[in-house]
């Protein structure tokens, strides 16, 4: 019998139903576990917030940036600040943080708004511009007030529900100079890198410099910023030399000064023959410290809108530049003092001696004119009365004597034709003859100021010798450098470079400059109640012939023990006939009157002095000229002017 046959495809239909059902069975449960994920992640994200966020955040670095040293300041030798930095704060935001939730941008932009004013606008496009930086600096909000950010900071308090995030205030400082003018050459300014640009800020950069610290930090679960802070260490602080109401003072006569007459060029220093301190030094005009290059001192505005870069930045430079002690010229009868001392010092001379004049003298053929050239010489006169009346004559007698040689030694004894070594930057060296180059003729007009050219801190330093004992002392505008605690790191009290002359040639020189001023040419610079002495300039400019000149005045107060030495120097006043020196004594005389008394140096009932050289004995004929444009006898008392000639 044969074998009854299966039917498999009744088989297959049970087992495909029931495959079938088993695959039902697995996607239904994949999908309750995909939703129960979904669910899990709704709930997470409401129920507690946006943890998955906390913890990739939590994962990344928060920027690190620096924090900004604070330069130190600049104050006065009283404790005035010349120059100090002030804590600004500049705005950044988090781009990625505020985003992380809808809340946090309206809580954040509400409160931009608000104190501000930025638009909901503009953060929303920073938000999607910038979404992958965490830091952002607001270019707009740079420099902002401590009043801005704390009002900020009470809304970010008043935030219960803390969404205002992701807003940083970077602290930085801003320098400043409370003055604006005063100094502004010796001070100088920074620029926005804060590097110092001129002056003491430029000289003293790198102690007045720090070093910035920085703050790394990183959000936890919690997003709360976490930091590690590496403080700075702030700069140096600058004590000067200056005294800010003596250099007010300067300033203000000077700017009085160029209203009333005028001068193409005008400086005057102000300082301490006994140790090189500079009280005041100016030249004008005195520029902003706050906005340094507003030309606006000098031209108008449609002349600095007519201007090319170029030409703008050459009158900058021209502005900034410190005449005091970068430009040279040749200083005239006021290196009559320095040729007397060294031949005194030589025994070349001596208080008793008398030289005739008689109004020239003729050197290798050529003839070179005394003052007194029309008047026929000043006859028979001494060294102390070639003081008094700037006889050339005499002093080319005298440097003849002393001869080239030692006439070189001196002269670079005294500091002229090198830098003086003045802590400012710029300084000139002025420009004199060597031995090999400086043949009779030379050494004839050097004798009295004319042929080699000096810088006023020159010529200040080697007054200042003359007068104090013979002691050649280092110019310097800083007095000593303390840190940020107030601890001394350095200072400059001994700036002593060498001995010049004897302290009894330097008493004589004393009594002459005294005796200059009471009855020669220097008269007009003289103060009731107290004893000046000083000598007089008067140089002829090159080239001759078209009467420019450049007067000047070298003066000292007390005479037994000099405390003040004021020098001062005016470049072609602007007047008809400008050969005549009583516009830098009768302004040396004016300061002189306004400042003693701030230095502590006070009238005295003993003003008058002992003759010790009879140096009226000898008649001397004197023209009692008042120049043209000028002061009237009976206010000023004006004497001889000492107007040189006879250039080379």
């Amino acid at each position: 019998m044969g074998r009854k046959a299966v039917d498999t495809r009744k088989f297959n239909k049970v087992g495909t139903r029931k495959l079938f059902g088993r695959i039902l069975i697995v996607f239904l449960f994949v999908m309750v576990f995909i939703g129960g994920l979904l669910i899990r992640v709704v709930y997470l994200g409401k129920a507690k917030g946006t943890e998955a966020e906390k913890k990739v955040l939590a994962q990344q670095s928060y920027r690190s940036n620096e924090i900004k040293y604070k330069r130190g300041d600049i104050t006065d030798r009283n404790g005035n600040k010349l120059a100090a930095s002030r804590k600004v704060y500049d705005l950044a935001i988090d781009p990625v943080l505020i985003a992380t939730q809808d809340e946090y941008i309206e809580a954040t932009s509400a409160a931009l708004k608000k104190v501000f004013g930025i638009s909901e606008k503009t953060l929303k496009k920073i938000l999607e511009e910038q979404s992958e930086l965490q830091y952002y600096l607001m270019q707009d909000f740079k420099g902002l007030d401590k009043d801005q950010v704390t009002e900020f900071e009470e809304l970010v308090k008043k935030d219960k529900k803390k969404n205002i995030k992701g807003v940083i205030f970077e602290e930085r400082y801003e320098r400043y100079y409370p003055y604006s003018t005063v100094a502004s050459k010796i001070i100088g300014f920074c620029s926005s890198e804060d590097i110092g640009i001129w002056g003491i800020e430029n000289q003293y950069n790198s102690q007045l410099s720090g070093t910035n610290g920085r703050r790394y930090g990183y959000f936890n679960s919690e997003l709360e910023l976490v930091e590690t802070i590496k403080n700075p260490l702030n700069g140096n602080n600058i004590v000067t030399t200056i005294d800010a109401n003596v250099q007010g003072i300067l300033e203000r006569q000077m700017n009085e000064f160029q209203k009333k007459i005028g001068s193409l060029n005008m400086g005057c220093i102000i300082m301490n023959p006994q140790n090189g301190e500079i009280y005041a030094m100016s030249s004008y005009p005195e520029y902003d410290l706050n906005n340094p290059r507003d030309l606006s001192v000098l031209y108008s505005e449609e002349e600095i809108e007519k201007m090319s870069d170029k030409k703008k930045s050459e009158e900058l430079n021209k502005l900034w530049r410190n005449f005091c002690i970068s430009d040279a010229f040749e200083p005239g009868s006021t290196f009559k003092p320095i040729t007397v001392a060294a031949c005194l010092d030589e025994g070349v001379t001596n208080p008793n001696k008398l030289y005739y004049c008689d109004g020239f003298q003729k050197v290798n053929g050529v003839q070179i004119k005394c003052v007194s050239y029309a008047a026929g010489g000043h006859q028979m006169i001494n060294i102390c009365q070639s003081l008094m009346e700037s006889c050339n004559d005499v002093m080319m007698q005298l440097g003849a004597k002393l001869g080239r040689t030692k006439f070189v030694e001196y002269v670079s004894d005294f500091g002229f034709g090198q830098k003086t070594g003045i802590d400012l930057p710029g300084e000139g060296a002025g420009g004199v003859f060597s031995k090999d180059r400086m043949r009779s003729v030379e050494l004839a007009t050097s004798s009295f100021g004319q042929g080699q050219t000096v810088t006023m801190i020159q010529l200040a330093a080697a007054f200042s010798a003359v007068i104090n004992g013979g002691n050649y002392y280092e110019p310097h505008v800083v007095k000593e450098i303390t840190n940020a605690s107030g601890a001394l790191v350095s200072s400059k009290e001994n700036a002593l470079v060498r001995k010049v002359i004897t302290e009894g040639t330097s008493e004589k020189i004393r009594d002459y400059l005294y005796q200059t001023v009471e009855k020669g040419t220097a008269n007009p610079a003289s103060v009731p109640g107290y004893q000046i002495g000083g000598k007089t300039g008067t140089a002829e400019k090159h080239p001759t012939g078209r009467g420019n000149y450049l007067v000047s005045f070298a003066g000292f107060t007390p005479i037994d023990k000099p405390e003040v030495v004021v020098y001062v120097i005016i470049d072609e006043p602007n007047v008809d006939d400008q050969a005549h020196s009583i516009y830098a004594t009768q302004f040396s005389s004016q300061i002189m009157k306004e400042v003693l008394p701030l230095l502590g140096i006070y009238q005295s009932d003993d003003t008058k002095k002992k003759d010790k050289t009879k140096a009226t004995d000898i008649k001397i004929p004197s023209t009692k000229e008042v120049p043209k444009g000028g002061f009237s006898n009976k206010e000023y008392n004006v004497a001889e002017s000492d107007s040189e000639e006879g250039q080379d």
